[in-house]
């Protein structure tokens, strides 16, 4: 059983978009490939064909990935979001404590993630740690890097 993941309109969009890519063109050029590695001969000693096999292997296996990310993607009805506290899609401006800085995410499924965009996944570190805080809330955080305690300024979408 794959676990429900929640998504934005546009990231879902994007998902079955890049599905429906892998499905069409994918498909098309690794079947061109094996063609072409096939017409040059002896199959047993080709590594060209070889190769063209094993990139089709690794094509499905992200088509059936996608797949069921896509068959287990909710939309998330922002209206119904609580913004008393942090959750998906919740825009959460932190401090951090020991050094004062602040930043600001947007907590979004792990595939959305973009910390250019200032969307971080849920399932990190820091998107975890800042789950159900409130305004006000400070946390304690293990990242990679250490220990890091936040102090929640704000919460909107």
């Amino acid at each position: 059983m794959s676990e429900i993941s929640y998504y934005t309109e546009e990231g879902l969009r994007k998902l079955k978009e890049e599905l429906n890519e892998l499905k069409t063109k994918g498909r098309s050029d690794i079947a061109k490939q094996i063609a072409e590695a096939r017409d040059k001969g002896d199959l047993s000693e080709n590594a060209e064909y070889d190769a063209a096999k094993d990139a089709q292997g690794l094509l499905e296996l992200k088509i059936a990935k996608l797949e069921t990310i896509v068959g287990n993607a909710r939309i998330i009805d922002e209206s119904k979001i609580d913004t008393s506290q942090v959750s998906i899609l919740s825009k959460v401006k932190i401090k951090n404590i020991k050094n004062g800085m602040e930043l600001s995410y947007t907590i979004v499924s792990e595939e959305e993630a973009d910390l250019k965009s200032q969307k971080i996944s849920v399932k990190s570190p820091i998107g975890q740690g800042l789950l159900g805080k409130k305004v006000g809330e400070k946390t304690t955080i293990t990242t990679p890097g250490g220990e890091i305690e936040f102090k929640v300024l704000e919460i909107g979408l």
